[in-house]
């Protein structure tokens, strides 16, 4: 199992990022899949999660209303669409797959948001 973030970076308050979670080594369309933040000094937290066909999205309260996550089966990608962010928003973001009973993480991708 692998799982590879990308397009974390450098945003302004207010703008916006996408961030894509590339799966491989298994079946992906059979999963939900998540993703998790952990900020300097702090746990790591969940931000949202989609069920396998992408039929149920759930999100934590601080992100309700600006994020959006998604998933294309046919690509095994799943995305975490990030509006209006906020410098509370800054973190290292985490895809996240629970499979055969064990947690399976991606190496992560940083997104700070600063003027």
């Amino acid at each position: 199992v692998q799982l590879v973030e990308s397009g974390g970076g450098l945003v302004q308050p207010g703008g916006s990022l996408r961030l894509s979670c590339a799966a491989s080594g298994f079946t992906f369309g059979l999963y939900t899949m998540s993703w998790y933040r952990q900020a300097p000094g702090k746990e790591r937290e969940l931000v949202a999660t989609i069920t396998r066909f992408g039929g149920s999205t759930n999100y934590s309260d601080p992100v309700k209303g600006r994020f959006i996550i998604s998933r294309e089966n046919a690509k095994n990608t799943v995305y975490l669409q990030m509006n209006n962010l906020k410098p509370e928003d800054t973190a290292v973001y985490y895809c996240y797959a629970y499979i055969a009973r064990r947690d399976y993480w991606g190496q992560g991708t940083q997104v700070t948001v600063s003027s």
